[in-house]
């Protein structure tokens, strides 16, 4: 702790002033009260701010405008922007395409339904979306999830119709879930996914997707339906005698091509259209090579015939009836959270890169409605990805018609291209989908997690862990559940420190921070960095009534002046409810059995209300013990301790602070 100072703290002025008052907030009306809440809660942004002082037509301008985002930046939309815009277009589509088809695999879908999910929701996200550089689509993670979980309940390859039904009514939950948190204002529920989480989550399922791709690259027919490492591995290596070798030769050139090409953009940065390109030219050079050597006679698999035209109408698809109405909520529910929490990182991501902000609810609203309609129009669930936004951001998009002008490519794609894609080889499919999946694979996070706090690193390690040795359930709860419980420790176990003064001011530090801050005699001061609340209130009163008996032991062995008062410094206490209440009561019972006073030092206008409503103040602490600073209430008591005076002088002398 400090050394001990029998004198005033330095700086202290003359104990002769009249301190100032704590004063308790006015009273409000609990319908005020409420909406007030209720407003800091669902509209800290304050979003109707812009409607004050405004007339009627003014006002619905406004209001269509905040719901439909392209109003707002359409009016100004030039030819210039929109040379910006089809660059950046086209190379997300060479990306989109390639990717699409991939992902649709990893879900057990058929692959045009990659391309579907790349035509229709881009479009509506122009409409809703308010980032400028999100590119949406398919995302690896998201497949994985919904093929995983749906192939629980309906085996794919069996009963096809059915599976392709429940993965609509998935999308269509998911984009339900979406909106819904949008409207109501809840998107903070998303925050309970930490960073720590989403980093390790990704890690462990670009990992399993990574694993996967083993069985495109072999050429394996037959390939466990389990996620986990090693039931993966064991299912590649109990194949040994079926592998191909025309595929993993193959497989190994594009796999080296792409991460060539990945390499040389990372290095060149101005280049980043070669390694955008890469997954395109690959599908092509695949096909060509497939079609003028006819590798399919040789074990080297292709994606086959794709259906010609855009989107078939869905929403007869869509299953409400049980059993399998409950796992395709399951799904939708878990699916549309991770997608959703990926999708607003990246859009803040890229925001604060060009100095904008984005509105997160309506991103939500955004999300959910393009699944919705995705889900009627023969898409499956749909964000916006790190990787085609990281090449939509580098390709100078400069607003959402980048999105649209990708979706414009796709279509005609759908319309005249796809018979090109019969001999696209699915080896190549999945070596784009493990060249795609390294950059999930964030290792330079989880070091920097491991360098500035410990309980973040075992947060991801735990979430990676669960991934690759449970399953992606399994890893998500864990990392849910190790997050809340981490909350949960922080709210029952607040810090509590004691405080020493500065030397030469007025100044009360921590003296474990500031080990030359000096322990005035005679006092103990507290700080409390946490409400106090029925969670904590338990804790709070035993580790006080610790500290005072810690205080006097060092104070015996020392053989200081007797400890007299105790100083909370209640700062940081922004609430307390009637358990902290009750608790101050009972630190106060022990002060007294102790022969020591007990002190408030500024106490916030909330707490001053309910310690006041309860009586406390009035009837057991005492206005006079409650001080505005804790340089006060020091100055206070100091002044009573060299005075031999046990109480505060009496309302007319110049002590009364209240």
């Amino acid at each position: 702790m400090g050394t001990e100072d029998n004198t005033f703290p330095q700086g202290a002025e003359e104990p002769h002033r009249r301190h100032h008052a704590v004063e308790a907030p006015d009273p409000q009306p609990f319908l005020k009260s409420l909406q007030y809440s209720v407003k800091e809660t669902l509209f800290p942004d304050d979003p109707f701010r812009q409607f004050k002082n405004q007339t009627t037509s003014r006002q619905v301008v406004l209001g269509l405008k905040y719901f439909l985002p392209i109003l707002e930046w359409a009016p100004l939309y030039n030819f210039k922007l929109f040379k910006s815009d089809l660059i950046a277009g086209i190379t997300i589509a060479s990306l989109a395409i390639p990717q699409g088809i991939s992902y649709a695999k990893l879900a057990n879908l058929p692959p045009i339904l990659g391309l579907y999910s790349s035509f229709v929701p881009p479009l509506v996200f122009a409409v809703l979306g308010s980032s400028k550089d999100l590119a949406v689509g398919t995302v690896a993670v998201g497949s994985l999830l919904t093929g995983a979980m749906l192939s629980k309940e309906v085996d794919a390859e069996k009963d096809p119709k059915l599976y392709l039904h429940l993965a609509f009514t998935a999308t269509f939950f998911a984009g339900v879930l979406e909106a819904s948190l949008g409207i109501f204002r809840l998107g903070f529920i998303v925050d309970f996914l930490s960073h720590a989480t989403i980093v390790g989550f990704m890690g462990g399922a670009a990992t399993v997707v990574s694993l996967q791709q083993l069985k495109g690259i072999f050429g394996l027919k037959h390939f466990t339906e389990a996620t986990d490492v090693i039931s993966v591995m064991r299912s590649v290596f109990s194949q040994t005698h079926q592998w191909r070798w025309e595929s993993g030769v193959l497989g190994c050139c594009f796999l080296f091509f792409l991460l060539s090409t990945r390499y040389f953009s990372t290095k060149k940065p101005k280049f980043f259209w070669v390694a955008a390109m890469a997954p395109l030219t690959s599908v092509i050079l695949g096909s060509l090579l497939v079609y003028f050597t006819h590798a399919e006679r040789h074990g080297v698999q292709v994606i086959g015939d794709l259906k010609k035209g855009l989107n078939p109408l869905s929403v007869s698809d869509l299953v409400f009836t049980s059993p399998y109405m409950s796992t395709a909520l399951k799904t939708g529910l878990i699916t549309g959270i991770i997608t959703l929490a990926e999708g607003i990182a990246v859009g803040r991501s890229f925001a604060m890169f060009k100095n904008y902000n984005i509105d997160g609810n309506k991103e939500m609203i955004a999300f959910g409605m393009m699944n919705i309609v995705g889900s009627f129009t023969s898409c499956y669930l749909t964000t916006g990805p790190f990787s085609r936004s990281a090449v939509n951001f580098n390709a100078g998009c400069k607003t959402a018609v980048s999105n649209i002008v990708m979706a414009i490519a796709v279509m005609f794609t759908l319309l005249f291209h796809t018979p090109f894609f019969h001999y696209t080889p699915l080896v190549v499919l999945s070596s784009i989908i493990m060249v795609a999946m390294l950059g999930l694979i964030d290792y330079q996070a989880a070091i920097h997690l491991w360098k500035v706090d410990k309980f973040d690193f075992f947060v991801c390690m735990s979430a990676y862990f669960g991934v690759v040795f449970g399953s992606v359930e399994i890893g998500l709860v864990v990392a849910v559940v190790i997050s809340i419980a981490r909350l949960l420790l922080f709210v029952s176990r607040p810090r509590t420190a004691v405080k020493g003064n500065i030397p030469n001011t007025m100044i009360y530090r921590n003296t474990d921070q500031y080990p030359y801050s000096r322990i005035v005699p005679g006092l103990l001061i507290l700080e409390i960095d946490a409400p106090i609340y029925f969670a904590n209130a338990g804790y709070l009163r035993e580790r006080i009534t610790r500290w005072v008996d810690e205080e006097e032991d060092r104070i015996k062995a020392s053989g200081g002046n007797s400890l007299q008062y105790v100083i909370l410094d209640m700062s940081a206490v922004g609430n307390i409810d009637t358990s902290g209440i009750s608790m101050m009561e009972e630190i106060k019972k022990i002060m007294d059995r102790r022969e020591l006073k007990l002190v408030l030092a500024n106490p916030k206008g909330e707490v001053v209300k309910k310690l006041t409503r309860s009586k406390f103040i009035g009837e057991n602490l005492g206005k006079e013990w409650m001080f505005l600073t804790v340089g006060e209430a020091v100055e206070a008591c100091s002044f009573m301790l060299h005075t031999s005076k046990t109480e505060p002088a009496s309302k007319e002398e110049p002590w009364n602070n209240v």
